[in-house]
């Protein structure tokens, strides 16, 4: 395993967490776009876009709902 892999790995799991500390749930999305990321296979800036993006649909749905 190389160090960078170690770095992400170790980077993922604290944020991870931080996040149960904090009592903020974590979606099984995030998860997988972190792995994604601590691989290699997507940037930090695709993972926020991909997040933001995510949470964006999220959002338009519950005001959606509330009409």
């Amino acid at each position: 395993m190389s160090s960078l892999l170690q770095k992400r790995i170790a980077a993922v799991k604290a944020a991870d967490a931080v996040s149960a500390i904090e009592g903020t749930p974590i979606s099984d999305y995030a998860r997988d776009l972190s792995a994604s990321w601590a691989r290699g296979e997507i940037t930090g800036e695709e993972m926020k876009d991909a997040l933001l993006t995510y949470h964006r649909k999220l959002a338009d749905q519950e005001r959606r709902s509330h009409v």
